[in-house]
C-alpha cells in the first residue's frame, strides 16, 4: 500500500470523526460520558493530523513507511476503527432523524457502549502515538498486536452492528403501524383492568355461554346490559382472558372500545383499522398488506380507502386460523350516519370468509337485539358477590369510623349490595357518597336513603352535585368548571389540555405556569364523576350515564358554560406566543403543538361551542377575527396538518 492510501484512511477516519463530534455538541444530558468521549476524539484527532503529516511529507524509502503503510490495510487498525465510527454514527443518524421530527437530541448509550468507545479510542491512540516515535519494530508489532485483539472482537463488533439495524428497522415497522391507525385500545384495556377487584366478574368467565363462543366457529356472543351494570368492566376481562389464555400464533385478539365522545378513528374505515394495527402488532410476517398500503399513501400524504383496508383486513386474517373480536359498547357507535350497521356488516363479510368470532356488549337497544337475535346470548348484571367484593376492596377508601368498626363495615357491605340491583356502577356512587360522612350516624343516615333501580342514578348524580357545591367556593368553582369542560368538550380532553384551559384567565395575554392546577386537585373536587385513565392520560366521566346527566340538567346548572368554553378557547389563541408569525415548516408547527398543550382544541372547536353560545358571544369573537394576519395564522394550524374540521364563524 502507498502512502496516499494510508493518507486517504486517515482523512476518511477524520471525516467520520469530525461528524461524531458534531453529534457529541448538539446531545443533551450524560454531560460525564459525552465530554469524556469528546476529549478523547479530539486527542486522537490531533494524533492522527500530525500522523497524516508525517506521511505526506517524509521520505517513502525508510523502513518506518514499510510498518506505515499496514496501519491502512485491509482491517488493519485504521480500517477497524473507521467500521466503528459507522456504526456508531448508523445509531446517531437515527438519532438526528428523531430530533427532525421534534425529539430532543438525548444521550442514549448506555455505560458498557461508552467503555467500548472509550477503549477503541484508546488502543488506536497508542498505535498512533508509536507510530510519531518513528521506530518501525515497535510500529509492526503494535499494529499486529491492534488488529489481533480487533479480529477476537470482530462477532461484538458485527453483532452491535445488526442490534443498530434492528433497531431501525423496528423503528420503521412501529412508525407503519402507527400510520394505519392512530387508535391506542390496548392503553384502555390497561386503565379498565386496573380497575378490577380481584376475582370479579368469574361468573362470565365460567358461564357455558362464554365457552360455547369459544369453541364456536364464526361464533357470535352477544351481552346485553342495563346502563351502569358493568359492561365495559366485564368485556375488559374478557379480553384479558383472551390475551393471556389464547397465546397461540395462529389465535388472533383485536377489541374495540366504542366511546360516546370519540370521533375520530371510530368510523367503520377507523374501527377496521384499529382491528388490522392491532393484529400486526408485533406479527411483522403478517403485516405484508399494510405495508403495500403504506408504500401507495404514505409519500402521497393519503389515506386508504374504506374498501383497501377491508382488503388489508382479509390478507391479514389469512395469517391466523381463528381471530376473537371483542365490541364493547356497540350502542356508543355512532348510527346517525349508518356507521353502526355498515360495521356490522363488514363483520359478517370477514365471518364470511374465515373464522372470526365477534362478541359484543351493548345496552338495550332493539335496534342492536336485531343485529344479534341468532347469537348466543349473555346478559350482564352486577352479582351480588361481584358488588360485595368491590365494596370489601373499597373500605380502606371510608372513613375512620366505619375502618376501625366491623359492625358497621357489614352494615355498609349489606346496605350497598342491597341497593345495587344488578347495577355495578351504583356501587361506586354509594362509596363516594360515603367519603365525606365522618360518624357513624352520617353513614347510617346515608345508607338508609339509598334508592334503587334506575332512577337511582339521577339521584346518585344529584346527591354527588349537593357535595361539591357544599365545598369551599373555590372549590365548588373549579369543580363547577372541570365537568362543563367534560360535559361540552367535542372530543375527549387530555389531563395537559384540560389543565391548560383551566389555567386561562380571560384578561391575560399568556398563560400562568403558576396558575396550571394539579390533576390530583381537579379530580378531588368532582365528588368521584370524573377518573384520570393513567396509560391515555384522558379524563373523563364514570360513566356515559353521568355525560347524559349532565347534559340534561346543563341548561340549568350552569347556563354561561358554552360562553365561558368560548372565551377561554378565543382568549388562548389570542395570546401573544401565536403572534410570532406562521410556522416555517410541519416540524416547527408540531413543536408549536408539544409547547402549547391547549392550540389544537382552541384552533379546532371554538366555533363549534360559539355556536352553541348566547348572542353575546359573537361580539367577542368578531374582535378577534378582526386581524387578518391572526386569522391566517389560525387558519395554518389547521390547515398545515390537513384537518377539516377547524370553524371559523
Amino acid at each position: 500500500m502507498d502512502p496516499l492510501s494510508v493518507t486517504a484512511s486517515i482523512i476518511a477516519v477524520l471525516q467520520l470523526s469530525a461528524k461524531v463530534l458534531g453529534y457529541l455538541n448538539d446531545v443533551k444530558g450524560a454531560s460525564k460520558d459525552r465530554t469524556q468521549c469528546a476529549l478523547e476524539m479530539l486527542s486522537l484527532c490531533s494524533l492522527l493530523y500530525k500522523l497524516r503529516d508525517h506521511v505526506e511529507t517524509g521520505d517513502v524509502s525508510q523502513p518506518w513507511y514499510t510498518a506505515a503503510r499496514d496501519l491502512g490495510v485491509e482491517n488493519g487498525p485504521l480500517d477497524q476503527f473507521k467500521q466503528a465510527l459507522e456504526a456508531l454514527q448508523a445509531k446517531m443518524t437515527y438519532r438526528g432523524r428523531l430530533k427532525k421530527a421534534g425529539e430532543a437530541l438525548v444521550w442514549k448509550f448506555k455505560k458498557e457502549e461508552v467503555a467500548s468507545i472509550l477503549d477503541r479510542i484508546e488502543r488506536l491512540k497508542t498505535v498512533v502515538e508509536i507510530a510519531l516515535q518513528m521506530d518501525h519494530f515497535k510500529l509492526s508489532q503494535a499494529i499486529k498486536d491492534d488488529t489481533g485483539f480487533v479480529r477476537t472482537h470482530v462477532t461484538t463488533v458485527e453483532s452491535g452492528v445488526a442490534t443498530i439495524q434492528q433497531d431501525q428497522a423496528d423503528a420503521r415497522y412501529s412508525k407503519m403501524v402507527e400510520w394505519i391507525s392512530p387508535t391506542d385500545y390496548p392503553a384502555q384495556q390497561s386503565d379498565i383492568i386496573g380497575w378490577r377487584e380481584e376475582g370479579t366478574v368469574q361468573w362470565f368467565l365460567d358461564a357455558p355461554e362464554f365457552a360455547t363462543w369459544l369453541g364456536e366457529p364464526n361464533g357470535n356472543l352477544f351481552c346485553p346490559g342495563m346502563p351502569g351494570a358493568g359492561k365495559t368492566m366485564v368485556a375488559a376481562i374478557a379480553i384479558d382472558y383472551l390475551l393471556n389464555f389464547l397465546r397461540k400464533s395462529s389465535v388472533g385478539v383485536a377489541y374495540v372500545y366504542c366511546t360516546y365522545k370519540t370521533q375520530e378513528g371510530q368510523d367503520v374505515c377507523g374501527i377496521l383499522a384499529a382491528i388490522v394495527k392491532q393484529l400486526v402488532q408485533g406479527r411483522p410476517l403478517a403485516a405484508e398488506p399494510v405495508e403495500q398500503l403504506h408504500k401507495h399513501h404514505a409519500d402521497r400524504g393519503t389515506k386508504p380507502s374504506l374498501d383497501e383496508t377491508l382488503g388489508a383486513l382479509k390478507e391479514v386474517l389469512l395469517k391466523y386460523s381463528t381471530v376473537y373480536i371483542v365490541v364493547d359498547a356497540l350502542d356508543e357507535c355512532q348510527d346517525s350516519d349508518g356507521t353502526r350497521r355498515q360495521f356490522l356488516a363488514k363483520l359478517r363479510e370477514l365471518q364470511a370468509g374465515q373464522d372470526v368470532r365477534l362478541m359484543a356488549t351493548s345496552r338495550f337497544i332493539s335496534e342492536i337485539d336485531a343485529e344479534f337475535k341468532t347469537a348466543v346470548r349473555l346478559e350482564i348484571r352486577a352479582s351480588d358477590e361481584d358488588v360485595r367484593r368491590f365494596v370489601v376492596g373499597q373500605m380502606c377508601r371510608l372513613p375512620r369510623c366505619v375502618q376501625q368498626d366491623p359492625a358497621l363495615q357489614n352494615m355498609v357491605e349489606e346496605k350497598i349490595a342491597e341497593s345495587v340491583d344488578g347495577i355495578f356502577l351504583l356501587a361506586r356512587l354509594h362509596i363516594d357518597s360515603l367519603l365525606d360522612k365522618t360518624t357513624p350516624k352520617k353513614v347510617k343516615t346515608t345508607l338508609a336513603n339509598l334508592s334503587k333501580g334506575l332512577a337511582a342514578l339521577d339521584n346518585a348524580y344529584k346527591n354527588a352535585l349537593q357535595r361539591i357545591k357544599g365545598q369551599l367556593d373555590g372549590h365548588y368553582e373549579l369543580a363547577k368548571k372541570v365537568l362543563s369542560w367534560i360535559t361540552y368538550a367535542r372530543r375527549p380532553l387530555t389531563t395537559a389540555e384540560l389543565c391548560c384551559a383551566l389555567a386561562v384567565e380571560l384578561d391575560e395575554a399568556e398563560l400562568d405556569p403558576k396558575n396550571v392546577p394539579y390533576v390530583e386537585d381537579i379530580s378531588s373536587v368532582c365528588a368521584g364523576l370524573i377518573i384520570v385513565d393513567q396509560e391515555s392520560a384522558i379524563v373523563r366521566f364514570v360513566h356515559y350515564t353521568t355525560q347524559e346527566y349532565f347534559e340534561r340538567i346543563g341548561d340549568t346548572w350552569n347556563p354561561g358554560a358554552q360562553l365561558h368554553i368560548t372565551s377561554v378557547c378565543l382568549t388562548y389563541l389570542s395570546f401573544d406566543v401565536f403572534k410570532t408569525g406562521n410556522c416555517a415548516s410541519n416540524e416547527e408547527f408540531e413543536e408549536r403543538l408539544r409547547e402549547n398543550k391547549f392550540l389544537d382544541y382552541a384552533a379546532k372547536h371554538w366555533g363549534e361551542h360559539a355556536a352553541m353560545a348566547e348572542g353575546e358571544v359573537r361580539e367577542l369573537a368578531c374582535s378577534y377575527l378582526s386581524d387578518i394576519k391572526r386569522i391566517l395564522r389560525r387558519a395554518q394550524d389547521c390547515i398545515l396538518q390537513h384537518d377539516s374540521d377547524c370553524h371559523w364563524c
